[in-house]
């Protein structure tokens, strides 16, 4: 079981906004549940965003009017029989507030006042709902949650992330439309223990820090049908380059026959990586290492193990989640400088 304030490092990593001015109460700040977090988390971004000012775009409008404006909907003028006030229906967009990262702000929020939060977070959550008063709910099941971040809304970006963390960890209740939020699921807590470990060594350490693309290291041009390989984490200094494979799997080891054994699938990926990096650097002085780093589990058996596999060092390893910051930081610490500097 992660700590909910592991969570919310692992989420200030994630999203660097939240290590700037403005969030620093959130760093000793104690949380109860998943739900109070992201609650905090939004309180202090919306509130930060209004100062800034709400992002206004061009919105799509229907209305009866007496000019005409945009484009003429005489279908819809002749159905509703608008001109016999003299008016016609017309579409046209109005340059408002009402934008869809707005209005999912606001729907995320009006949701968590259904949560288990503190009273005071809730107070402080309907304050900031005043200046939204013009902007529309929209149902959260509809929403793409794949948006375009640009220089002009980037300060968007993590407010629209965590409300899309507290979405999925949404399930109504049969208390008459009540809500709880669970642990976020597997799939996204992957995503963020992914992430947090690129932008820990990205902060924390003077060595390159990327997701990467190898390529095939072919004896012909004939690449067709070849899966891409895309790292989830690369460090690099000089041609020294370790290769990170960041896994969050409820249960880290597969077992057949009573026999637990590493995930096959995984090995033989670190596996490509690390081989096929180690051949692109042939003519050159290097050394290319793979890791795969799974989030630790309650599971008895969990892989802490290094091999030697034609030449180079395959690790397996676990982090430990459930234990205090300063341990987790030691632990990532000691993998970088284990192989960089010793």
């Amino acid at each position: 079981m992660i700590p909910v304030k592991n969570i919310y490092y692992m989420l200030a990593y994630a999203f660097r906004v939240l290590q700037e001015s403005g969030y620093e109460k959130l760093a000793v700040e104690e949380f109860d549940n998943t739900a109070d977090l992201c609650a905090a988390i939004l309180e202090r971004g919306i509130a930060i965003q209004i100062k800034r000012g709400l992002q206004r775009d061009y919105v799509a409008e229907e209305g009866s009017l007496s000019g005409i404006r945009g484009q003429l909907n005489i279908s819809e003028s002749i159905k509703k029989l608008t001109f016999l006030d003299r008016k016609m229906v017309c579409n046209y967009e109005e340059f408002s507030v009402n934008a869809l990262p707005n209005r999912i702000i606001k729907s995320t929020v009006l949701r968590l006042l259904r949560l288990d939060i503190s009273d005071k977070r809730k107070i402080a959550l309907r304050r900031l709902m005043a200046p939204f008063c013009d902007i529309d709910e929209i149902d959260l099941h509809t929403i793409n949650w794949h948006q375009d971040f640009h220089k002009y809304n980037l300060s968007y970006q993590m407010l629209i992330s965590i409300c899309y963390l507290t979405y999925k960890g949404f399930l109504q209740t049969e208390q008459q439309g009540r809500f709880k939020l669970t642990a976020f699921s597997e799939e996204h807590m992957h995503n963020l223990f992914e992430r947090f470990i690129l932008e820990y060594y990205r902060k924390e350490w003077d060595i390159d820090a990327n997701p990467s693309q190898i390529p095939w290291q072919l004896d012909d041009d004939n690449e067709n049908n070849l899966p891409q390989m895309h790292t989830d984490v690369t460090l690099s200094k000089g041609n020294n380059v370790l290769i990170i494979d960041a896994k969050y799997y409820t249960k880290t080891m597969q077992k057949r026959f009573e026999v637990e054994t590493i995930h096959s699938g995984n090995l033989y990926q670190i596996f490509a990586y690390v081989k096929n990096k180690e051949y692109e650097l042939r003519d050159k002085e290097h050394r290319v290492a793979g890791m795969l780093l799974y989030a630790k589990t309650d599971e008895e058996v969990v892989p802490n193990v290094t091999y030697r596999m034609s030449g180079n060092q395959i690790s397996v390893k676990t982090l430990d989640l459930n234990c205090d910051f300063s341990s987790i930081r030691e632990q990532l610490d000691n993998i970088a400088s284990s192989f960089f500097y010793l």
